[in-house]
């Protein structure tokens, strides 16, 4: 008898993992009030992330009331799993397979829940750190600021066959949190050019954060 383990029974396994591992880690936040203050939350921040520092990212926001946008792949399966058991919603697609959906849906979410987006730009399969236009794109049509934020880890196990270099921070290293000020893009219209500009400079500040540390 064959006995299937279905991915989001997987996902609530891995969430125990996750928050008991998150307890281990020394976490510091720059520039917290960004993401605190009532005023941009009222605007249902898009809040984008790089894949590869998720892991410490989930459980330093659990129950803050945001969506994720997920791959509709079987991992993504697995990581909606993770996502509800800290409290997020879900938002199945990516810009690989169901695009232009998931932003539909994402858009649905923000107005009929009230709440921000979170995005990894460069994912679901890369290029690592280099940020794709669905995140820009959604902030566009929903009038909503862009908040960029980064974990940068001090040790990590770093899993170098992975297209995203994953990180996992080891048991008790330091992890700092940074926030970046928001950003309030222009009105881009239907302009491709004027898009992969916004995405360009997205990508400058995402990699400029935490270059003090």
């Amino acid at each position: 008898m064959r006995f299937s383990v279905s991915p989001r029974f997987i996902g609530a396994i891995l969430a125990v993992f996750v928050r008991l591992w998150y307890m281990t880690l020394r976490v510091e936040r720059i520039n917290t009030k960004v993401f605190t203050d009532p005023e941009l939350r009222a605007k249902r921040p898009v809040v984008v992330l790089w894949h590869d520092e998720i892991f410490p990212l989930i459980p330093a926001h659990a129950g803050e009331r945001m969506a994720g946008v997920v791959s509709q792949s079987k991992d993504g399966e697995i990581l909606t799993g993770v996502l509800q058991n800290f409290g997020f919603l879900a938002v199945r697609g990516s810009s690989s397979r169901g695009g232009m959906r998931a932003l539909i849906a994402a858009k649905r979410v923000m107005d009929e829940h009230g709440v921000g987006i979170i995005f990894t730009v460069d994912g679901p399969r890369g290029p690592r750190h280099k940020v794709k236009p669905g995140a820009v794109f959604l902030a566009n049509h929903a009038g909503s600021p862009i908040v960029p934020v980064r974990a940068v880890m001090s040790r990590a196990k770093i899993f170098h066959r992975a297209w995203d270099k994953f990180q996992l921070p080891w048991p008790f290293s330091k992890c700092t949190i940074i926030y970046g000020d928001p950003i309030l893009l222009p009105d881009l219209g239907d302009d491709p050019e004027e898009m992969q500009r916004q995405c360009e400079h997205l990508e400058q500040i995402m990699n400029s954060l935490g270059n003090n540390l």
